[in-house]
């Protein structure tokens, strides 16, 4: 595995870029670190956009950006995986041509590209089909040959750009299967996709984008790991708060329902219940998904 020796996948600063009035990518500052991360945002928000900038496919706007340490420009082939969202293949290559062919231009010999494009194709499940060509291929064979081709190197990092799009549920998820496999094997694997499961199921940290700005990159168990409880009650529901808040809780209303922060203890809701005169008659211990999180950020129009 060939992989620069540093901390972080790759790094913004102020990065921007822009189509005219639009801005595609906006002011974006981000320290990624190596592992398995998860790119997500509603169609639009910037993220295919971010990964050609940081890959050099595209010059930005504005800022800088390094990736595996090394400053814009400097990247080498051999060491960055790149699965395209787009159907980008060469309809009259055979998946072994075309997969062998990129091996050789990131660098390998022959004979290695060869065996190693033999690897790969048994590695996604691909048998006799990899001698036919590709323009005879389903949309789930073309996304296998696009993942091929980004591993067939041997790469220590990784871009999947909606690596699921067009798939049916069992495609879906062995490509999932796939990729998970891939970041299990250590590789650092950057997933961008618009569907939350895809994250939730590959994934330990998420970056969230939204109309080209970054709104959250953090672990996907610190976001999801802060647990709360619903309760209903009968009753004087400021007194109930008041005393509830007063035993150290963090508590807020919403639709009727009181949500309390955190680990709560029993006692202390029925202490409470007591003090203020009030029948609790409903209580429940519920965790964020992350889909709440999502919308909380993003807004139910980008669902």
């Amino acid at each position: 595995m060939k992989i620069s020796n540093n901390d972080y996948a790759f790094t913004t600063s102020g990065l921007s870029k822009s189509y005219g009035y639009i801005h595609a990518v906006n002011d974006v500052s981000i320290n990624v670190k190596k592992g398995s991360i998860g790119l997500l945002g509603p169609n639009g928000a910037g993220k295919s956009t971010l990964i050609k900038t940081v890959l050099g496919l595209i010059r930005p706007t504005d800022g800088s950006y390094t990736i595996l340490g090394i400053p814009e420009g400097g990247l080498h082939l051999d060491e960055i995986g790149y699965m395209p969202e787009h159907d980008c293949l060469p309809p009259d290559f055979t998946a072994v041509g075309f997969v062998s062919y990129m091996g050789k231009l990131c660098g390998l010999p022959a004979h290695v590209a060869m065996e190693r494009t033999h690897e790969v194709l048994d590695f996604i499940g691909m048998d006799e089909a990899r001698y036919r060509k590709i323009k005879s291929f389903s949309t789930g064979m073309k996304q296998k040959v696009k993942l091929a081709q980004a591993l067939v190197h041997d790469p220590g990092l990784l871009f999947f750009d909606e690596p699921t799009n067009g798939l049916d549920p069992d495609g879906r998820m062995e490509m999932l299967d796939l990729i998970r496999d891939v970041s299990s094997a250590g590789k650092t694997v950057i997933l961008s996709t618009h569907l939350l499961p895809d994250v939730e199921y590959v994934c330990d940290d998420v970056i969230i984008m939204n109309n080209g700005n970054l709104i959250l990159y953090d672990t996907l168990d610190r976001v999801l790991g802060k647990k709360h409880v619903v309760l209903r009650l009968k009753g004087d529901r400021k007194r109930f708060v008041e005393a509830l808040s007063s035993k150290g809780y963090q508590v807020s209303t919403d639709s009727g329902n009181i949500l309390v922060e955190g680990e709560v203890s029993s006692n202390d809701v029925f202490e409470s219940a007591i003090a203020s005169n009030a029948q609790i008659r409903y209580f429940s211990h519920h965790s964020n998904s992350l889909e709440d999180i999502f919308l909380k950020m993003v807004g139910d129009d980008n669902e």
